[in-house]
């Protein structure tokens, strides 16, 4: 397994070499930048393809600084966690690179087992981030993968209707739900019609009973079906 990389963003080489020094010790995988322009140079001959990574950014560099060389490091797409590394002056500079998406910020000097804390902390919530994206995407695709009878199908179970119920509104036999009920739990990955809204939630917020979000209608005190 690939050790997760920190991007070590600074034109000091003492920082940068003493940082390197402490997250290679601890685990990590580190990657040094002499400044903004030579890290989004390497940024974008990924082409999208990010892996695990953090970026501890220097606020004050020249001729980039840290906040535009974070600007258009979100301008490329990267979901990687940016902490800033800054001095007692920079620290306002700071907050609002975090209210602008950045992930941290600490202020020199910093203890190192904090900064490490920091990082993994980083770490783990854009893994998280990223496996609930993921789960999003699929869910997505399953829905589009439905034909429009399991549409009305999935919709009736949505409202909690048991299958005598969907079959007398639609026109067909309960053995035809029941064919359809099993296609869309396959489908969609779920084992019941409370399983299917839980994960139907996951896609847009259910504001209130009743309402329609995807092309369905959420319900509570769904049937076990």
């Amino acid at each position: 397994m690939n050790r997760p990389r920190v991007h070590i963003v600074d034109d000091d080489p003492d920082i940068r070499d003493g940082l390197a020094w402490l997250f290679d010790s601890r685990g990590f995988q580190s990657a040094t930048w002499d400044g903004g322009q030579s890290f989004l140079q390497a940024a974008r001959a990924l082409q999208g393809d990010w892996g695990q990574a953090v970026v501890l950014l220097d606020m004050r560099m020249a001729p980039l600084s840290g906040r535009v060389t974070f600007e258009q490091l979100k301008a490329l797409g990267c979901p990687w966690p940016v902490l800033f590394l800054t001095g007692h002056g920079d620290v306002g500079t700071a907050v609002a690179a975090v209210k602008q998406g950045a992930w941290d910020f600490l202020e020199k000097p910093f203890h190192d087992n904090e900064l490490v804390d920091r990082v993994q902390q980083a770490l783990a919530a854009a893994n998280a981030a990223q496996q609930d994206d993921s789960e999003t995407r699929r869910l997505r695709q399953a829905l589009v993968s439905l034909s429009p009878r399991e549409r009305e199908v999935l919709d009736e179970l949505i409202r909690g209707h048991y299958n005598k119920n969907i079959a007398d509104h639609l026109g067909i036999t309960a053995r035809t739900v029941e064919f359809h009920r099993a296609n869309i739990f396959e489908k969609m990955g779920v084992y019941s019609a409370v399983e299917l809204a839980h994960k139907l939630g996951r896609l847009q917020p259910m504001s209130q009973p009743g309402s329609r979000h995807n092309g369905v209608t959420a319900s509570h005190g769904l049937h076990t079906l």
